[in-house]
């Protein structure tokens, strides 16, 4: 059949601008278009929102990409909420002119900040909405679009207590899918300079980094180097600042301790690369970087951000921790000598490691953005799609 005969599925995907929203949202566009292929359909999948600098990831993953003006609403005072009252405003006139012209056949929220706007149209249009939430405890965005939602797909089961459970569906947070082919330990500590015989840790600030972890690190970067290698990733928005300052400080040290240790704005093209060289894995507790970690089965060190909406962060990271793939130290509890003695006490013991493995990859859901996908396409009333 000539691609111009095919009928077209319209499927909308919205949610925050962060790597934690735009990352699963392409794992689930790319599963939709595996499972429609061949069934005489045409997929037609477009993001409404504002995804920063993830645009790409979405456009090779064949979204197309519709800018909708992205408000946020803070739980404490800032003069920025009142300017967003006008944002959210715009986006939904935005919206309505914008998704009419689309009328998609069902709307996939991933929540953060920006989808409300957008769900809130697609309601007004009659059209069907399911939404994902990836925290332990939900989120605002997610609590007022579950109102209205069919289906709301869940990472973690404990979230289904604030939500109406008979609408929940428990698949776990896709993974974006160039993770899931694991590279040789070895041959990546080689890639970024290390000795593949000895140990590497794996800190992961985000995108947008993780002050204090930087902080932590630049400050013992002697004491960590003496044990292990270290691969560090800034964050885009310290990564000048850090560079700077590791420039003073790095004067006074020993031509050992610059070779042990590499640090990185943001891995792109080349976080598996990262993933597989690391041994262990300090992180804070998305449940992006969760559900990466899970699916290699990487032993990790969750340090919670404090100040996450709705302490969700403690909560995934207790989650993760109560599951056995993962020891938490919370902010306020980081010292050096408590940091090397739990990365110590994973390295040095292969039964502990093995152990954290299994829980980690038995934690994951495989399945995740393919069952999201034939959830989209049933909620869509084009079952016969994948038929």
């Amino acid at each position: 059949m000539a691609r111009s005969q095919l009928k077209k599925i319209r499927v909308l995907l919205t949610g925050g601008g962060t790597g934690g929203h735009i990352y699963p949202l392409a794992a689930v566009a790319e599963a939709l278009q595996k499972q429609i292929a061949g069934s005489g359909y045409e997929p037609d999948i477009r993001y409404f929102g504002d995804p920063k600098q993830y645009r790409e990831v979405l456009e090779n993953a064949s979204v197309r990409v519709i800018h909708i003006t992205p408000s946020k609403w803070r739980r404490y005072f800032d003069i920025q909420n009142f300017f967003d009252i006008f944002r959210f405003l715009m986006s939904v006139v935005q919206g309505l002119w914008k998704i009419f012209w689309f009328m998609p056949n069902v709307c996939f929220s991933k929540g953060g900040p920006g989808a409300f706007s957008v769900v809130a149209v697609c309601r007004f249009y009659t059209v069907p909405i399911v939404v994902h939430e990836s925290d332990a405890i939900p989120g605002l965005t997610t609590k007022l679009s579950s109102k209205f939602a069919k289906l709301i797909e869940l990472s973690f089961s404990e979230a289904a207590a604030y939500l109406p459970k008979e609408k929940t569906h428990l698949v776990g947070n896709p993974v974006r899918s160039d993770l899931l082919n694991v590279s040789e330990s070895k041959a990546s500590k080689i890639e970024f300079g290390f000795d593949s015989n000895e140990p590497v840790v794996l800190f992961l600030c985000g995108s947008q980094g993780a002050e204090h972890i930087n902080e932590f690190v630049l400050e013992n970067i002697e004491t960590l180097t003496s044990k292990f290698q270290v691969l560090h990733q800034i964050g885009s928005k310290n990564y000048t600042q850090y560079v700077q300052q590791y420039e003073f400080l790095s004067a006074r040290f020993l031509d050992k301790t610059k070779a042990r240790y590499k640090f990185f704005p943001f891995f792109t093209n080349n976080i598996l690369s990262a993933y597989s060289s690391a041994d262990v894995v300090i992180s804070r507790a998305g449940a992006g970087v969760i559900f990466e970690l899970a699916a290699l089965g990487k032993p990790a060190i969750l340090i919670p951000l404090p100040t996450s909406a709705n302490n969700h962060q403690v909560q995934n990271a207790y989650q993760y921790e109560r599951a056995g793939a993962a020891i938490v130290i919370e902010e306020e509890n980081i010292l050096p000598a408590l940091l090397m003695s739990e990365v110590q006490g994973i390295i040095s013991n292969q039964e502990k490691r093995s152990s954290m493995e299994a829980a980690g990859k038995k934690f994951f859901i495989a399945d995740s953005a393919n069952l999201i996908a034939s959830d989209l396409l049933s909620v869509s009333g084009m079952q016969k799609a994948t038929g």
